[in-house]
């Protein structure tokens, strides 16, 4: 083999690995990943109830905050831990961390049961961090300890951890009637950069980086546990 095919073969590995990255990401955070995403707003429910969010504008800014300021940030930046962790003990001690951020009962409910169903359909990718995980570890736990064990990249992985959770949004939104679905495209379209912004920084950062500062979605969260009739979980 010549140094020319040598080179050659090492770009189509690397890129055969990339591709295979690509996809678990794209399985992995599908919505018809069993998960259960589907049944959780994360407190827009009761935002939109309390006239909050109104149109598509004021959810984009809703998720833009979320991602930019809120859970989505700590979830970013939690995940990038997850995925440097290298023992059980040290995601053991990650994973008490993010229970204790979980700022109310739906909310602690909503990534612990999320994160349960990730890693149950996450043997069908057998790895040994599967068994260095708690079985109640929350979803960005989770997903950044198995993506980081699969050799992908935090800045992919929470990129597509973060669409994944606008998606999530923009879908509660339609179907509190809030945009309709081509709205909802364009929506995600927009949020592209606060996305990749937030998936860049998050990757290099560590946990002195965790705080929020969306208080009106912390409060709706709470207010929808006492919400009589609903259609989410939180």
């Amino acid at each position: 083999m010549t140094e020319t095919d040598g080179r050659f073969l090492a770009k189509e590995v690397q890129q055969a690995g990339d591709l295979q990255s690509l996809l678990r990401l794209m399985t992995w955070l599908s919505p018809a990943f069993p998960v259960g995403g589907f049944a959780y707003s994360g407190g827009l429910e009761r935002a939109v109830a309390d006239g909050l969010v109104e149109n598509a504008d004021g959810l984009r800014q809703w998720i833009a905050s979320t991602i930019l300021n809120g859970t989505g940030w700590n979830d970013a930046v939690l995940m990038a831990e997850a995925m440097r962790c290298s023992t059980a003990q040290e995601l053991a001690g990650l994973v008490e961390l993010a229970v204790s951020l979980a700022g109310s009962a739906e909310r602690h409910a909503e990534i612990l049961g999320m994160g349960r169903a990730f890693l149950e359909a996450a043997q069908a990718w057998p790895h040994p961090v599967l068994s260095a995980l708690p079985k109640e570890t929350p979803y960005a736990v989770a997903v950044g300890a198995v993506a980081g064990a699969h050799g992908i990249s935090p800045e992919k992985a929470i990129g597509a951890f973060l669409n994944a959770l606008a998606s999530q949004a923009v879908s509660a939104g339609i179907r509190l009637s809030v945009l309709g679905q081509r709205q909802g495209v364009a929506l995600l379209s927009g949020l592209e950069h606060a996305i990749a912004a937030t998936a860049q920084r998050a990757s290099g950062s560590a946990l002195d980086d965790l705080g929020s500062a969306t208080i009106l979605a912390e409060i709706s969260a709470i207010r929808h546990e006492t919400q009589p009739v609903r259609l989410f979980r939180s």
